[in-house]
């Protein structure tokens, strides 16, 4: 019996490093593939492949340098996350079983993607956001010190940011009549985000419907926690020469312009919590409770002030 343990342990430790050794082998080929494929726009190098036993699979030491530009963009880790080993190993074979071969939770992760507020490829990204947002008085003190259009390079260094560092994780969840999307978001020193949204249907059969998917809402929970930038930006707006109320009521079109973007009018049970989380508490929650299933496709059909009813939204702050 003794024999026989040791020889089932063994013949599990050469089948698992067996296994592991051809996942690594066919990630590594997969993203000397994607290197080469990338060479004529990025340089793309990465120290190696990890993976463990609960199902996770990763691409470490991530260095980006993007075409014409000379600052890298670095991540210390990127992969998937799935329900096991076997499920890993599963996935190699996707492109035989197509989605039907997915299982049914998948997590996708991004840790530590650093990007330097002086950063050359930065900056040219926040002047195309501007163009891309047709953005107004983007210059102006209320809207610089407020980041209604995305933080500058110059205001993330006023903040006290030398580097922009985020970390995110997203699982997706399929069930027979919904799948839902958990996703958190890290913004070192900043704010994290914590959110699940939950859509009627199949997630299978809406991925083969393409571009004529139409994802219907059931509900949405999110939590936004103060990690100091509120603080950082009521100091930088008075730098800039806004008095407190002029910097709150500055944040305050700032999140308006951004349900706006969204089709949605914010009524006050969503001012006054954002109001209340400006002023102090470390975290407001948003959610949304539709009667129905609503179609984000339909969402421009109604009128942006009875978005909010339409979707049941609700806030609080704590």
């Amino acid at each position: 019996m003794k024999n026989f343990l040791i020889w089932a342990i063994l013949v599990g430790a050469i089948g698992y490093g067996g296994a592991k050794f051809y996942l690594h082998s066919e990630v590594s080929d997969a993203m000397d593939m994607a290197v080469l494929m990338m060479s004529p726009y990025a340089n793309v190098e990465y120290d190696g492949v990890g993976s463990t036993l609960s199902g996770e699979l990763t691409v470490e030491g991530l260095r980006i340098r993007i075409d014409g530009y000379t600052d890298d963009l670095t991540i210390d880790r990127i992969g998937i996350d799935t329900p096991s080993f076997l499920s890993l190993i599963s996935l190699s074979n996707l492109s035989k079983t197509g989605p039907d071969g997915l299982p049914e939770q998948i997590g996708f992760l991004i840790e530590g993607m650093r990007i330097p507020a002086n950063a050359d490829y930065y900056k040219d990204f926040y002047e195309f956001s501007l163009v891309a947002q047709d953005a107004e008085n983007a210059d102006s003190a209320a809207a610089e010190c407020t980041g209604r259009y995305g933080f500058s390079p110059a205001a993330l260094t006023a903040l006290g940011y030398e580097d922009q560092i985020m970390s995110m994780y997203m699982s997706v969840r399929d069930d027979d009549s919904r799948f839902s999307f958990d996703m958190q978001i890290r913004m070192d020193d900043m704010w994290d985000m914590d959110a699940s949204v939950a859509l009627a249907g199949n997630m299978v059969a809406e991925m083969m419907k393409g571009a004529s998917s139409q994802p219907r809402l059931s509900n949405m929970h999110i939590e936004f926690t103060d990690r100091s930038l509120n603080g950082r930006v009521l100091k930088y707006c008075e730098q800039r020469g806004l008095t407190a109320v002029e910097t709150m009521r500055a944040q305050i079109e700032t999140f308006e312009f951004y349900g706006d973007l969204y089709g949605i009018e914010f009524d006050q049970y969503m001012i006054d919590p954002y109001k209340e989380f400006l002023a102090g508490k470390s975290t407001l929650i948003i959610t949304a409770a539709p009667l129905n299933p609503v179609a984000f496709s339909q969402i421009d059909l109604y009128k942006p002030s009875d978005v909010p009813a339409l979707l049941n939204l609700a806030a609080i702050a704590r």
